[in-house]
């Protein structure tokens, strides 16, 4: 993923049914969603009209009609507040964000927790600059270094999601890979490291290692995050970063799988106790 709440600044538009509102009167919402992006506003489902469930058909129907690039524009996606409409940050990054990207960070915002698997890089939220800025330099896409620094602009910014009030709980289930990889030299990965400790000890975090020792397991398949939602009416999300493109996944079979995994890794997991002593025991060994 690139890393799955890590990387997809940079990953390419695709293709799953993403997490949008049926379109039965597809021209008129439309047309109001395009006046609400041009003022840089995020209107809720009930701002437009929209209905909070959707047939498997129907949103077959809005993927083929590429509705996502219209709606993740606006961010219209599980907003709170039914009727204030407010300006997002993101908006002044649409250079360089692909538009299923901004779906993801608009699911984020609005999240209650996140369930994050990582193997290879730090999840997204808890990466340092410096960090951020060598999985981008050394990452899948050759970017200039403008858009290198765009990016980690955004990265950043998305990270304040941590410091709100009510912010959501993060929890973070690593490879060790994770905390071996030296990304940037011994210096940036110190920083790196003593970072998660931080983070994990500020509370609402949770960060837990899966160590070599437990050998397969179920996060084998790749990068995966779970975002949970306040609103009955809103269903989990499960988002999936690949090399072709982002992906959502909100069908209760499919959330169900990832679910299990996760809690699967967890089982495979060291208690987090266990796990900040092993950070803290690599941050020793980066010399």
């Amino acid at each position: 993923m690139p890393s799955v709440a890590g990387g997809a600044e940079h990953a390419a538009p695709v293709v799953a049914p993403p997490v949008v509102p049926a379109v039965r009167r597809g021209e008129q919402v439309q047309a109001a969603a395009a006046v609400l992006r041009d003022a840089g506003a995020r209107p809720s489902r009930a701002t437009l009209g929209l209905p909070s469930e959707q047939s498997g058909q129907e949103r077959r129907e809005v993927h083929r009609q590429a509705w996502l690039p219209v709606e993740a524009a606006v961010g219209v996606i599980l907003r709170r507040d039914p009727v204030e409409l407010t300006a997002d940050w993101w908006h002044s990054f649409r250079d360089v964000l692909p538009n299923p990207y901004e779906v993801y960070i608009g699911l984020e915002a609005g999240a209650t927790s996140i369930r994050n698997f990582e193997p290879i890089v730090v999840p997204g939220l808890l990466q340092t600059e410096e960090y951020a800025r060598q999985t981008f330099r050394n990452g899948p896409r050759e970017l200039d270094r403008d858009d290198i620094e765009r990016r980690v602009q955004v990265r950043m910014e998305r990270q304040r999601v941590l410091a709100r009030e009510d912010r959501p709980r993060l929890w973070a289930v690593l490879d060790e890979a994770v905390i071996r990889r030296v990304v940037g030299g011994p210096e940036v990965m110190r920083e790196q490291l003593r970072h998660l400790i931080d983070c994990a000890e500020q509370g609402k975090t949770t960060l837990q290692v899966v160590p070599f020792g437990a050998g397969a397991h179920a996060g084998t398949t790749g990068p995966f995050a779970i975002l949970d939602f306040p609103e009955t009416t809103d269903p989990d999300v499960v988002y999936v970063e690949t090399l072709a493109g982002d992906i959502y996944l909100e069908a209760s079979p499919d959330v169900d799988r990832y679910t299990l995994a996760f809690a699967r890794l967890l089982a495979a997991a060291l208690h987090p106790d266990d796990s900040l002593r092993l950070v803290q025991q690599v941050v020793g060994t980066m010399t």
